[in-house]
């Protein structure tokens, strides 16, 4: 019988290298309604700020049910594995449905049959098998969160005044650190001791932001229980991780450090004065130089504390919050030296890199109704010109006003 799969042509090629054939694509679904969402969104918790634990829960349930609905398809085609597991969220009206979406995989005679799914695709999973580490089950960890009106006054107030608002960093550390830890947690529960190619993604929904991560829990025999009392995590790329494992080094826990600074009321209208002129704006420059150390500060000291060499894999990104706030965030993997785990190829097959082109492409995705958890994006403040458009021209009537001043 023919089969249909997701797999690319690499990626059936680096998984027949480890001993499996493709299967049929296998997908799960649940609709919900965003009604009912909204409704717990509005309540006392999210006039206070923080988890919407409700929330949490409807969406992990979402979640949950179509990824379980996705591997008893997956039990009906007699599959060992699912790879590439996709959770996606397409709006319908006032309803979202939740899809799980992968593609089975069958072992040959000689591979053993432990079920399993992953997040990993062909290539990736053929990285991670080479260094050991067997996939056990597709894991996530998600928080929903609300800014709060309660701490939005008092962080507005500060806003007034240059600097961090703490109030606001701690919110966003908080809450990232809360997903960390339940995706650590879904590993531990399936006797897992690592989570890799762990993927993080802050995503608007229903009025709030979830912060959801994605990854494989995996286990590996020469980590032991006695050294590593939690799961190791990662957010390299499996590729990434064996290129570390083959120059000595392992992944230890995925770091991550936020800072939400405020420019300042009166910084705001010095630079917004300033940019009608060339020149450095040093009130902005400063800024972002401050919220940039005070991130990397945070994971290099959480690095020293649990003993890393290094810390690898760096990425930041800044965000533009609005009322004059901006996010810097930092996240990487720490990592340490290591001759415990070594990889069985001496290096990995020109198939397991290469990138796969995109044959179709679809001009309309911005406005399309399907959204990818997986990409890493983070949409904020989109289509909010027309707010600041009356403030840049209100800007510019008070510059020329303060030169006819002092002319």
């Amino acid at each position: 019988m023919a089969v249909t799969t997701g797999l690319s042509g690499n990626e059936i090629y680096c998984l027949a290298e480890k001993g499996y054939t493709p299967g049929n694509i296998v997908v799960g679904n649940s609709v919900h309604s965003l009604g009912l969402i909204r409704s717990v969104g509005t309540g006392l918790k999210a006039m206070l700020g923080g988890e919407l634990t409700q929330i949490t829960q409807l969406i992990e349930d979402g979640r949950k049910t179509a990824y379980q609905r996705m591997l008893q398809e997956a039990v009906n085609y007699n599959a060992t594995g699912v790879t590439g597991v996709d959770s996606q969220l397409i709006f319908h009206g006032g309803n979202v449905e939740f899809l799980a979406i992968g593609s089975a995989v069958h072992a040959n005679g000689t591979t053993p049959l432990n079920k399993f799914s992953t997040s990993a695709d062909g290539q990736e999973l053929f990285a991670q098998l080479d260094v050991g580490f067997k996939p056990v089950c597709f894991a996530f960890g998600n928080v929903a969160y609300s800014m709060g009106i309660g701490r939005g006054l008092l962080g507005r107030l500060k806003t007034l005044a240059r600097g961090e608002i703490k109030e606001y960093s701690h919110i966003f550390n908080h809450t990232r650190h809360l997903a960390l830890s339940r995706i650590i947690a879904h590993a531990k529960e399936h006797k897992a001791n690592a989570v890799l190619g762990i993927k993080t993604t802050i995503l608007p929904f229903g009025g709030v932001n979830e912060m959801l991560m994605l990854g494989t829990a995996s286990s590996h025999a020469k980590l032991s229980g006695d050294t590593f009392n939690e799961p190791i995590s990662s957010d390299m790329t499996n590729i990434e991780m064996w290129n570390m494992i083959s120059k000595g080094y392992m992944p230890l826990r995925l770091l991550l450090g936020t800072s939400v600074y405020s420019l300042g009321l009166v910084g705001g209208i010095t630079s917004t004065i300033k940019s009608f002129v060339r020149g450095e704006i040093n009130e902005l420059t400063r800024l972002i130089y401050d919220a940039r150390e005070n991130a990397l500060a945070i994971i290099n000291e959480e690095a020293k504390a649990i003993g890393a060499d290094d810390v690898i894999g760096v990425k930041t990104y800044v965000y533009q919050l609005g009322n004059g706030l901006i996010e810097f965030l930092a996240i990487g993997t720490a990592v340490k030296k290591t001759s415990s785990l070594t990889t069985e190829s001496s290096q990995l097959p020109p198939q397991a890199i290469i990138v796969d082109k995109d044959s179709f492409y679809d001009s309309n995705v911005n406005n399309s109704l399907k959204v990818n958890i997986n990409t890493g994006n983070k949409p904020i403040n989109k289509g909010m010109m027309f707010i600041y458009i009356p403030v840049i021209l209100l800007l510019l009537l008070l510059h020329l006003f303060l030169r006819m001043m002092t002319d």
